[in-house]
């Protein structure tokens, strides 16, 4: 008996031998590599078309996240492909390179999500709406998507166009970035303006070394 089960262990290794190896599952992504992909992003391919159920599970994640004083005062309006340009006539962009006029026509997000508070701006409202878009963003970049925080923009004329009960505070753009953007190390003292050379959005960043204290 113990024969017969030890032939048919070195049959069905025989037999194993030459199969294709199995493949191991992709790794997730770190923090660090997301953190790195998630840059502002203000030009889009217009070809990619962002859904609805993409951007509820990037709302999902505020679900998730921490709260100042767990009060949870956000809401969010999802604003679709469709209506997108209707939103984006109200916002002022990269604020640092104004004669560039970006988004350039044709490039501009997919879609959109605006923040609105159910309370007075406050620094607890603050501290949620950081911790919210970072978390929308990060991620939208692991769903291989990109945005950009606007936070130039008409109150007033985005309250009205869109029914909302409760102002707005800030608006993600979401879309699939179509450009090449790279940190750059700078020093305490050096300019934090971003610019672009050569085709390259240049971000500068200090490093730790001059944030620590």
């Amino acid at each position: 008996m113990a024969d017969n089960y030890l032939e048919k262990k070195f049959e069905e290794y025989r037999s194993n031998k030459g199969a294709a190896p199995k493949h191991k599952a992709a790794a997730a992504p770190s923090l660090d590599s997301l953190l790195l992909k998630n840059r502002s992003y203000r030009g889009y391919d217009p070809s990619y078309v962002v859904s609805k159920e993409e951007l509820l599970k990037m709302v999902e994640v505020v679900t998730k996240v921490p709260s100042g004083r767990n009060g949870q005062v956000l809401r969010y309006k999802l604003v679709l492909p469709e209506d997108a340009p209707r939103l984006q006539q109200y916002t002022k962009w990269a604020g640092a390179l104004p004669e560039l006029n970006l988004p350039y026509p044709g490039t501009e997000p997919s879609a959109w999500i605006i923040i609105c508070s159910t309370v007075p701006e406050n620094k607890w409202v603050d501290i949620d709406l950081g911790i919210a878009s970072q978390s929308i963003l990060l991620k939208a970049v692991e769903m291989g998507l990109n945005g950009i925080c606007i936070g130039a923009f008409n109150k007033d004329s985005v309250m009205k166009e869109f029914n909302l009960q409760h102002e707005p505070v800030l608006l993600l753009a979401i879309g699939k970035g179509a450009e090449h953007i790279q940190l750059t190390r700078i020093s305490g003292d050096d300019s934090r303006n971003y610019y672009r050379k050569d085709g390259v959005h240049f971000v500068p960043k200090l490093g730790l070394d001059d944030i620590l204290i």
